[in-house]
């Protein structure tokens, strides 16, 4: 097949990407928009399969195979609470695909370089593309891989801790080595004297320990940002992902990569800086893993939790007018949705006025409310975000909050010392009552302590939220 007919399906696959992107702004449009994504990879996929320099069809065959069905098998079993997991997952295998492409880019062009003129003659494909580059455009080459493998290799590391915060199988704590952020800019400045020294010589060992050094930042960079942050920093792989795979893009001369991975990694970064902004966090100290910290110790959460249960709770919904439900991450993992929007419907047939309110944080990650309630059929109208209702509040008979912790906790306006200070909240503590769904008494996911259920107008309802559901639509259904 010729360049033009692969770069004009490029092209068709590039167009369809950015209206997989522009579509996924809206709940109508967002099925549409991932079938124009699916539509421009396989795309992209068949042009590269068949396009010029093209070979090793057999294990090309084998490899496509291999991974459309570890890809169906990990799609067909995720949960939605998964789901962050899983994009982790996926970054880690973008940068080091990243990586893999780099080193390959070096031992070719190390190939090329020892050829004679009329070996060179006979190249095709990319070997052919390095062999008519000058010496600037050779060092341009090393450049380009040299930030591939450099930004791939973080993303890699990264991306795996990440995916063991958001698993639990890697502490949710922000850790560092002592001189933590001492440590990642003298890896950061000498990676780029390895860079001057691979520009200089060419060799191997400078690019080796350059991707060692990367690989360490990945690691210690991610490791040092709490698990509260953990939406951002997921969003933020995101971006480097499509970075590297910008740059790898330059390295092989390949217009699809460099403009599918400028999008992936402007978007990612857009992304990560609206949800910084939603949780009153510096965009710059959240990349830089965290820099700043707390001033001082936290204050003492006095009181404590006193439960009800679903009598109690049943009680107080039969006389209360007006209900809001919170949402969070515990509904996720217990799939407790349905039960949520069967509550919506029995209230709202007792005449009572219930809606829902959502952080713009929790609207996008690590639950996708917005997307859990869509699938319940809750009606899209009364699903509110923060702005929309926080003001509400204090005239609420009774808010519902249904395994959330940062988005309600009212040390982000009370404690300037706390991890989440200043992060804009649902301020639901403002209502006559709260009733918190809640497994048992811990923090919860990131470790930090709510003041809320030790509120006086706060009761407890304990247990596994489908589970605290179900009892309470039996009592409801019995008034």
């Amino acid at each position: 097949m010729d360049l033009g007919f692969t770069t004009a399906v490029y092209v068709v696959a590039a167009i369809l990407f950015i209206l997989s992107l522009g579509g996924l702004s809206g709940q109508e449009s967002a099925k549409r928009a991932v079938w124009y994504g699916i539509v421009g990879m396989g795309l992209a996929v068949l042009a590269t399969v068949i396009g010029p320099g093209a070979g090793l069809w057999q294990l090309t065959a084998i490899l496509i195979v291999i991974g459309g069905l570890i890809g169906y098998q990990l799609a067909s079993k995720v949960e939605m609470t998964q789901m962050p997991e899983l994009v982790a997952g996926m970054h880690a295998l973008v940068g080091l695909a990243a990586v893999f492409v780099g080193f390959n880019a070096h031992f070719e062009l190390a190939n090329v370089l020892t050829m004679d003129d009329t070996a060179k003659k006979t190249l095709e494909g990319f070997a052919a593309l390095l062999a008519k580059k000058s010496g600037a455009e050779i060092n341009i080459l090393r450049v380009e891989a040299s930030l591939g493998i450099w930004i791939g290799a973080v993303t890699f590391t990264g991306s795996v801790i990440a995916y063991g915060k958001l698993s639990g199988k890697v502490t949710s704590a922000a850790t560092k080595l002592p001189g933590g952020h001492l440590l990642n800019a003298s890896a950061a400045i000498s990676s780029l004297a390895c860079l001057g020294w691979y520009l200089s010589s060419g060799a191997l060992l400078p690019l080796v320990i350059l991707t060692i050094l990367a690989l360490f930042i990945g690691v210690h960079l991610i490791m040092g940002i709490g698990g509260a942050d953990m939406p951002v920093v997921v969003s933020m792989l995101n971006s480097y992902s499509g970075w590297a795979a910008a740059a790898i893009g330059f390295s092989l001369g390949n217009d699809l990569l460099i403009v599918v991975g400028a999008l992936v990694g402007s978007s990612g970064a857009i992304l990560s800086y609206i949800m910084c902004k939603a949780m009153n966090r510096s965009f710059v100290s959240v990349i830089l893993g965290g820099f700043g910290g707390t001033a001082g110790p936290q204050m003492e959460v006095e009181g404590e939790q006193i439960a009800i249960d679903a009598d109690g709770v049943a009680a107080a919904l039969e006389d209360a007018e007006s209900i809001v439900i919170i949402p969070g991450y515990g509904m996720a993992v217990a799939q407790a949705q349905q039960n949520v929007a069967e509550l919506t419907r029995r209230l709202r047939a007792k005449g009572k006025t219930v809606r829902f309110a959502i952080h713009p944080v929790a609207g996008r990650l690590p639950g996708h409310m917005n997307v859990l309630l869509a699938e319940a059929k809750v009606p899209y109208d009364i699903v509110l975000e923060m702005d929309e209702i926080n003001d509400d509040f204090p005239n609420t008979d009774i808010a519902i909050v249904i395994g959330s912790n940062d988005i309600v906790n009212p040390a982000a306006q009370d404690d300037p010392n706390s991890p989440i200070a200043g992060m804009p909240v649902l301020e639901c503590w403002k209502a006559k009552q709260v009733f918190v769904s809640k497994r048992g008494q811990g923090t919860g996911y990131s470790g930090i302590e709510n003041p809320l259920f030790f509120k006086e107008n706060t009761r407890m309802f304990y247990g596994d939220a489908k589970t605290s559901l179900d009892q309470l639509l039996v009592v409801i259904s019995g008034h």
